[in-house]
This record gives C-alpha cells, sequence and structure tokens, in this order.
C-alpha cells in the first residue's frame, strides 16, 4: 500500500489529521508520494474519492498522482477524485453546473483585446509616459486579476504606475469592452475560469471533505481566494518556499509563509529526507539558497551516496563557444538523451544550444518559451476544429480567414459579421444558405465613439464579374460576401477552399480524421506555403529553399503529432479542450531536454547543464528593474542545479562577438563557492 512505502516524516504528514496542514517539501524529498499516501489516508478512513479535490500545478502532475491511486484501489475508485490544476478543475465544475463557456487559448484573446485597443486615439498625453501598447495592457490585465487585492483595475494601473493616470479611463474603457465581448461569445482565458468560478462559489457549493493542494508555494492571491471559497473542511497544502519561481504571473511567497497565521491550529510539517540528487550537488544549492532568508527551517538530509561527483564550473572566452562545447560533451556522454538536460533562464540562450546541437546531429525537444500549440499552423487546425464545436466562434473565424491574400484581420471580421447577417445569425447559414434578400452585407450600424478613429461605410459594393474565372460553384459565386469591395480574386479563392473544407468536415466525426482532413486539404496547404515562405525569406527578401524544405517538413510533423494525440478521444469537445488546458505542459520531438528554468520544474535528470550564468542574463537584471527580485532568480538556480541527480554542469562565457558584449559571472557562482575571488583566470 502507498502507506507502508513512507518514512516516518512523509507517514507523519500522510496520515495526520483533518484540519489546515502545510507540508514543507524541499526538492526530491517525496512530495507526491507523500501526496498519494495522504489521499490512500483518506479513502481508508472512509473518505469516498469524489469528497476529494486535489489541485496540481500541471495536469500531468494530476493525472501521474490519480494513476498510482489507481495501481491501489483500481481505475473506477481513482477516476472519481476530481483532480487537475486549478483553471481544469475550474472548468469541469462549471461544467457540471452546465454553465456555457468556450474555452480560449490567453494569446487568441490577446489579439481580440489588441484588435479594441488599437482603435483608441489618445488625444490627451504625458510627456513623461507614452501609453502602454494593447499587448502589455492585456499582460497587465492578466496580473490584475490574479493579483489585485480588491481595488479597480483603474487604481491598480496608477498604484503601479502614477505617470498612467491620465490614460486609465481609456484602458478602463477598452477592458469593459473586452469583457463584454468575452460575454456574448462565451469566451473565457484561464483568469476568467478562476473569476468566474470564484463567483460562483457565492451562490453554489461542493462537498469536498478535504482538498489537497501541490506546489503551494506558487499560488496567487486570486486561487487563494477561490481555495477560501470552497469553504475546506480540511486543507493539506504541499510546497516548498525556495522554489516560488512565478512571481510574474501573480504568485505571492507569502500565502506559503503566512499559513500559520492565517489558518487557526494550523500544522507544519517538514520533509528533510532528499533522495534525488547526490550530496555535493545539494551542498551546492543549499549553500546559494540560504543567501534567502529562512521562513520554515530545514535542514536537508542526503540519502544517497552512491554518487560522490562534484558539481564542475565550465568557463569560457566566447558565448557560442560555450554552445559548441557543451554540444560536444554530450556528444561524447554515455547518458542517455532522455536523461540529459540542458536549462536556460532566456530564450536567446536555448536558440544558440539548439542551433549547436543540430550541429553535432544530437536531436533536442525543447519546452519553455514557444508552445507547440503557439505554433501557427497547430493554431490553424485547432482553430478549424474549434468551429465545428461553436460555428459562431468569431475568433477562430477570424485566425482562419486572415491568412487568405489580400484579407488580413479587419477584413476577416467584416465577412464574418456578413455571414452572421445573411445566416440571421447564424455564420454556417450565412455560408451554405445564405439570405438572398440581403444584397448588402456589409451595410455598417457602427456607432460613432471620442476614442475611436473614423468607421467608413462601403459607399459601393464590389462586383462580382472578376471571379468568373475561378471555377466557383453557382451557390457560392452568389453568395452576397464575395462583393466585399477589397476582396481580391486570391482571397476569394482562398474563401472557397475554406467553404469546401467546411462541407468535407460535415461528414466526418472523430477528431483524428477531421485533422486528417484539414491536413490533406487544398486550405492548409495555402496555410503550409504561406508560413513555410515567411520562415525562408532572407533580409534581402530572397527564399531559402533549403530552409523552406524544412520548414514544411516541421509543419508536416506537428500535424502529424496533433493527430496522434487526437487518437486518444472519441468526443472533439474533450480533444479540444484538454489541448487548451494542457497545451503549455507539453514539449515536441525526443533527444536531449532543453528546458526553461520554469518548464523544468517538477522534473529529474542524471545529468544537467545550467549554461549563460552571466550576471545580467542569470539573474536577469532587466526582469528584477521591472519589479522581480534577486531572492526569485536565486530560487529559480535553486530549482535548475535541484533537477541534476548525478552529474552537473555549471558554465559561462565572458565574452559575446556577435553583439559585442562583456560578461561577468552570476554572483550566484560565487555565493555556491565556484568562484574564490575576482581572477577568472
Amino acid at each position: 500500500m502507498p502507506l507502508s512505502n513512507l518514512n516516518k516524516e512523509q507517514l507523519e504528514a500522510a496520515t495526520c489529521e483533518p484540519g489546515y496542514n502545510l507540508i514543507i517539501a524541499s526538492a526530491g524529498t517525496g512530495k507526491t508520494s507523500t501526496i498519494v499516501g495522504r489521499i490512500a489516508n483518506l479513502i481508508n478512513g472512509g473518505t469516498k474519492p469524489e469528497e476529494i479535490l486535489l489541485l496540481t500545478f500541471t495536469n500531468k502532475a494530476a493525472a501521474e498522482m490519480v494513476q498510482r491511486v489507481a495501481k491501489f484501489f483500481g481505475k473506477e475508485l481513482a477516476a472519481k477524485i476530481m483532480a487537475g490544476t486549478f483553471h481544469s478543475v475550474s472548468y469541469k465544475l462549471l461544467k457540471q453546473l452546465e454553465i456555457n463557456i468556450t474555452l480560449k487559448q490567453p494569446n487568441e484573446l490577446k489579439t481580440l483585446f489588441k484588435s479594441l485597443y488599437e482603435k483608441r486615439v489618445f488625444y490627451n498625453r504625458d510627456d513623461e509616459a507614452n501609453p502602454y501598447d494593447g499587448g502589455y495592457l492585456y499582460d497587465m490585465y492578466s496580473l490584475f486579476l490574479n493579483s489585485n487585492d480588491g481595488e479597480e483595475f483603474g487604481a491598480w494601473v496608477i498604484s503601479k504606475n502614477p505617470a498612467h493616470e491620465i490614460y486609465t479611463p481609456i484602458y478602463e474603457d477598452v477592458v469593459i469592452e473586452f469583457d463584454e465581448l468575452k460575454k456574448k461569445y462565451g469566451y473565457v482565458n484561464f483568469d476568467d475560469l478562476l473569476v468566474l468560478m470564484l463567483n460562483t462559489l457565492k451562490e453554489e457549493e461542493f462537498d469536498f471533505k478535504e482538498i489537497l493542494v501541490d506546489e503551494y508555494q506558487d499560488t496567487n492571491p486570486l486561487q487563494g481566494r477561490l481555495l477560501d471559497a470552497f469553504k475546506p473542511k480540511s486543507l493539506f497544502c504541499v510546497g516548498d518556499y525556495d522554489q516560488s519561481i512565478y512571481a510574474f504571473n501573480g504568485s505571492d511567497i507569502g500565502i506559503i509563509s503566512t499559513f500559520s497565521k492565517r489558518y487557526n491550529s494550523a500544522n507544519v510539517y517538514t520533509l528533510r529526507k532528499n533522495y534525488r540528487s547526490s550530496k555535493p550537488i545539494l551542498d551546492l544549492a543549499t549553500k546559494v539558497i540560504e543567501f534567502n532568508e529562512r521562513i520554515y527551517e530545514k535542514n536537508l538530509e542526503v540519502m544517497r551516496n552512491d554518487v560522490d561527483i562534484k558539481p564542475k564550473l565550465l568557463a569560457f572566452n566566447e558565448l557560442f563557444g560555450q554552445y559548441e562545447y557543451i554540444s560536444e560533451l554530450i556528444s561524447k556522454s554515455s547518458t542517455p538523451h532522455s536523461e540529459i538536460a540542458i536549462i536556460f533562464r532566456n530564450n536567446s540562450s536555448a536558440d544558440g544550444i539548439e542551433a549547436n546541437l543540430r550541429e553535432f546531429g544530437i536531436p533536442a525537444k525543447r519546452k519553455g518559451g514557444m508552445s507547440f500549440f503557439d505554433a501557427l499552423e497547430v493554431k490553424f487546425v485547432l482553430d478549424i476544429l474549434m468551429m465545428q464545436l461553436s460555428h459562431n466562434d468569431m475568433m477562430a473565424f477570424i485566425h482562419v480567414i486572415e491568412y487568405g491574400k489580400g484579407i488580413g484581420k479587419a477584413i476577416a471580421k467584416d465577412i464574418f459579421d456578413a455571414l452572421i447577417k445573411l445566416g440571421h445569425g447564424k455564420l454556417f447559414d450565412g455560408l451554405f444558405h445564405p439570405d438572398d434578400k440581403i444584397k448588402n452585407p456589409y451595410e455598417s450600424n457602427k456607432v460613432k465613439n471620442i476614442q475611436l478613429g473614423l468607421f467608413d461605410d462601403f459607399i459601393e459594393l464590389g462586383s462580382l464579374s472578376k471571379f468568373k474565372e475561378c471555377n466557383f460553384e453557382e451557390k457560392f459565386l452568389s453568395n452576397p460576401i464575395l462583393k466585399h469591395p477589397k476582396l481580391t480574386v486570391e482571397g476569394a479563392l482562398y474563401l472557397y477552399d475554406f467553404y469546401n473544407l467546411l462541407k468535407e468536415l460535415r461528414r466526418v466525426k472523430s477528431p483524428a480524421s477531421q485533422i486528417e482532413h484539414i491536413v490533406k486539404s487544398s486550405l492548409f496547404n495555402r496555410i503550409k506555403e504561406f508560413l513555410s515562405t515567411k520562415r525562408a525569406t532572407q533580409k534581402d527578401g530572397t527564399i531559402n529553399e533549403s530552409l523552406k524544405s524544412s520548414s514544411i517538413t516541421k509543419i508536416n510533423r506537428k500535424a502529424l503529432l496533433l493527430k496522434t494525440l487526437s487518437t486518444h478521444y472519441k468526443d472533439l469537445s474533450k480533444f479540444i479542450n484538454s489541448m487548451v488546458l494542457g497545451g503549455s505542459e507539453m514539449s515536441e520531438g525526443e533527444g536531449v531536454n532543453l528546458l526553461s528554468v520554469h518548464a523544468s520544474k517538477g522534473l529529474e535528470f542524471k545529468e544537467v547543464y545550467v549554461i549563460d550564468l552571466m550576471d545580467g542574463r542569470f539573474p536577469n537584471r532587466k526582469l528584477i528593474s521591472k519589479g522581480g527580485s534577486i531572492e526569485e532568480e536565486r530560487r529559480l538556480f535553486y530549482v535548475a542545479v535541484t533537477r541534476a541527480k548525478d552529474i552537473l554542469y555549471l558554465s559561462y562565457a565572458k565574452y559575446d562577438k556577435v553583439k559585442k558584449l562583456d560578461f561577468i559571472y552570476s554572483p550566484f557562482l560565487k555565493e555556491a563557492g565556484l568562484i574564490k575571488d575576482e581572477s577568472l583566470d
């Protein structure tokens, strides 16, 4: 049974009395085993699985814990546990209550937000501060939702930057319009899920006997309020303040550090036995992290004595020489590629090392930075699938149609509005069965707004005669959407391919079959040609054919991976929502693990390289100047080095010959005792 495998400290925590319990679990101390043990103890004590709520930082972590419970109690019982991230659990519970929502990736709604923002005109300006751009304001609004203490958005912005007080009425107006538009179409992003769940809990109640929270140190104020809104009868929170690394996303280390003050009769347990890292690696990590303030005392005990390899510092005269040498080291290493990780703080580091690994013929899978689901070709396929579920999905339609030659976002939105009008509120009816009584679907009902620029109605519609040679079927050719005055022949051909693909998909049911049809379609071939050409275009405007061929191969590989993922689902809705909710957890390909520090969290590897340890890069001084802290950067360093089990390399360079920059080593290397004095020889 799970409890019989626990050490004394883990068992004491797992079998504690119901109440408010905090378990301090450092890297490698067996927190997952302790959580699984706790669930087993609850079930053995008579708690029904459906009365248990397990909140984790990733859906993958939740699935692994539920699988471990299933080994002892069976899949049927384990499946009844409500488990997942704050976002995925909120989604499941809202769906249980039959609340109609359409889940969207944050970047999709960012596009919508920016389109609303860019119509605003700032008549009054402060010479000391320009208005934020739309993308930055969207990110600020997201941070506000996750970290505010109840104040209004405008007041919150002013508290962050008083010089922007002059702009806050426009900022607030954009946010109001954005929220109204989301409500109209039922769109929700991750922030909205939590806010909607929080509001729902004011009226609804769920009877969970105990709530377990993994990675508690990364809880943000919104999640903290949500946790309290569940009115938990018993809390079992597991975390490590030394691994709190999501302040940029609103997480508040104060939540874990004030646990004992906020909950009466709270108990704090500490797991001290480290089973992951060798003593030299753990000694180095401990030496550095102790420069941060100690919130809860913990003296880790190393349980491994089979390996005693000291961490090695690699110093290089030149940046790319560092990447080349590390690639060469890996090519000679006996460690399997899947057991090797290269951990970086900045995306530019990853780009450099990835290119050098390729030179040595070493495959690598990259996680962190740009997600698989941020790839335009992947989003394109998912948007077409989304339209099969929600025909009137404006964002999905715009994302698909904007790639037509000469179309873009604005004309795509015009076409969407026209089809809705032609179909009396139904986009597919407007496309396949338009109302022939409506002669001008582009006639505007726009209202003038002092903040907005001028929008001219179309004085006259375009002629259909220019499409006579296009071999369109008569039904499509007679559709008034083709009368948009700015629609070119190429744009109309693109729309026709879209029209034909949607007709095909109406006859196909399973997600895998639908993806296969999309990928084989003329429409996807157009996207493939557009993206591969764009990615292979050089600064002088010429096309690098080798790069283009490589780009096409990558696009095909992503499409195949998406199809493979879909084979596990019969229900299209479950597939799409799984991809949206779990998208950021995916990595692509095989080989050496190329990871951002944040993406490495929770993982472990035999051999680890932490690269570009230069002051400015790691710690990242730019982020510190924007509100970060050296303490958070130190925690990031701690997380990075504690991914290593046996072998740890730390590297830095003194000069970047491309950017002509001099570097000095990271202060963390000195704190670790790897650099004794100012000499770099």
